[in-house]
């Protein structure tokens, strides 16, 4: 069994209803499980409709079974699929020592529209999402799955920036099973998806 940098390891995963966040922890936790960690999962959903923030909480531990709910400022990793999603898990989760992972594509959640209030800076917002994170990785996942053919696949791609960059005991052979077992009949370019992903990764450590 591969070591955790920290046990046990909180993770989050934020992003807006319908953005395919809820499969990128699905596919995270059945890995980790079969791995040989034990892994507790619970979700929230802040708005209840859909175009609202849906919060997967992860706990990792390879002895103890921890409580669903990650505690405040407790967070270890937050992979957001919207950035305005990562700046309000900073602000409720986030330490010192958090590290970040954002797809950097604006969703304006019904929460933020609904009051009319109008989108931040995303220059801004970003730089804020950096200040706030001990590492911060931007990955550009929707851009990349547009180019495959279906920005859907942009969970599939942060499935892989995350293996790619060595915050979980998770590697290529550990995923692939999972994604052929979740997508047999478009297995060739979700694999694609996923291997962008950790070229992605790789990309920002060089």
């Amino acid at each position: 069994m591969k070591e955790l940098i920290k046990d046990p390891l909180s993770l989050i995963v934020i992003g807006v209803a319908g953005q395919g966040n809820v499969v990128t922890s699905q596919l995270i936790c059945d890995a980790l499980v079969k791995e040989g960690f034990r892994v507790t999962f619970g979700q929230t959903y802040p708005a209840q409709q859909r175009g609202g923030p849906v919060i997967n909480y992860i706990r990792i531990s390879k002895d103890i079974q921890a409580s669903p709910i990650i505690p405040e400022g407790r967070a270890d990793i937050i992979v957001a699929m919207e950035p305005v999603e990562a700046m309000r898990m900073l602000n409720q989760y986030g330490n010192p020592d958090v590290v970040t992972m954002v797809n950097p594509r604006p969703i304006q959640a019904l929460d933020i529209t609904g009051l009319g209030t109008k989108y931040p800076s995303l220059p801004k917002l970003m730089e804020d999402i950096r200040a706030l994170s001990a590492k911060s990785w931007v990955v550009p996942a929707t851009e990349e799955a547009r180019k495959l053919g279906n920005p859907i696949m942009a969970n599939v791609i942060l499935v892989g920036a995350l293996v790619g960059s060595g915050l979980l005991p998770l590697d290529r052979k550990a995923m692939e099973p999972l994604l052929q077992e979740r997508f047999p009949k478009n297995l060739e370019v979700n694999m694609k998806a996923f291997e962008k992903g950790i070229e992605l990764v790789e990309s920002l450590r060089n």
